[in-house]
């Protein structure tokens, strides 16, 4: 059912099974897969594309205009997967240069007043909490949580299966397997929760806590550290990815790796 006192610009594209409700904003270029549900005063602006199944709730504001003082008005995009909850009062900007976009995967959760700022990139099967707020270019990887006001600084990484407690602010990227807490931010241990409930073996968690014993004791160098978790830990998918992951932070444009909790 789409409601005739909701606004829908006519080159707007609506997929089947479509349910928009009154008061809803659809702005020119938008375009909404199957079977999502727009509920009441949500605004949809130019160049949001949204995927499959979708339900957003009152007073988002989806492909916002980028908080970004040199945005001179090029065509950019919001794009967004399939099967995402997003709650009311959620702000995501769309990309601030021309062939840009801001991007939100699959199957995430997104709750009451998340802000998503211009060309961040969230993966898949992630869950925001209340009041959190994602910097410019942030790149958060799949399965992550964010508890309620987690803030996170422009340019900034989160690892996949990571959790982040409520109020944390970080300006440093938070590598893949663990638990962020506390201000400033610090490690606080492996995050054995997620690892088992995707099924990754004891002896693989071993290997993880491990790597970040190296990592995380002592007064070695972010440099050293990699090359010690390649040369002690054995190896595998995920002990490989975590070193991809503190290499790039430790490359010439990374952002450094938060600290340990003494």
């Amino acid at each position: 059912m789409i409601s005739e006192k909701a606004f829908i610009d006519p080159s707007a594209k609506i997929g089947k099974d479509v349910e928009i409700l009154p008061f809803a904003y659809i702005d020119k270029d938008v375009v909404i897969g199957d079977g999502c549900k727009i509920y009441p005063y949500v605004s949809l602006g130019k160049g949001t594309i949204i995927g499959k199944n979708n339900t957003i709730y009152q007073n988002a504001v989806l492909g916002a205009i980028p908080q970004d003082c040199c945005f001179k008005g090029e065509d950019t995009i919001l794009r967004i997967g399939d099967n995402n909850t997003i709650r009311e009062n959620v702000v995501i900007n769309r990309a601030a240069n021309k062939g840009e976009e801001t991007f939100i995967g699959n199957n995430n959760y997104i709750l009451e007043g998340v802000h998503i700022s211009h060309d961040a990139h969230i993966e898949n099967n992630c869950a925001f909490g209340i009041g959190s707020k994602i910097g410019t270019n942030c790149y958060i990887e799949d399965k992550v949580i964010l508890n309620s006001s987690v803030i996170g600084n422009p340019g900034t990484r989160v690892g996949t299966c990571t959790y982040v407690r409520s109020g944390c602010r970080f300006r440093e990227d938070i590598p893949p397997y663990v638990i962020a807490a506390n201000n400033p931010i610090k490690y606080e241990s492996i995050n054995y929760d997620i690892l088992n409930d995707t099924g990754i073996s004891k002896q693989v968690q071993l290997s993880i806590g491990n790597a970040y014993r190296i990592l995380f004791s002592g007064n070695s160098s972010l440099f050293d550290s990699i090359n010690d978790i390649k040369t002690q830990i054995k190896d595998s998918p995920e002990v490989r990815r975590i070193i991809e992951f503190l290499t790039r932070s430790n490359s010439d444009d990374g952002k450094g790796i938060i600290t340990k909790e003494w």
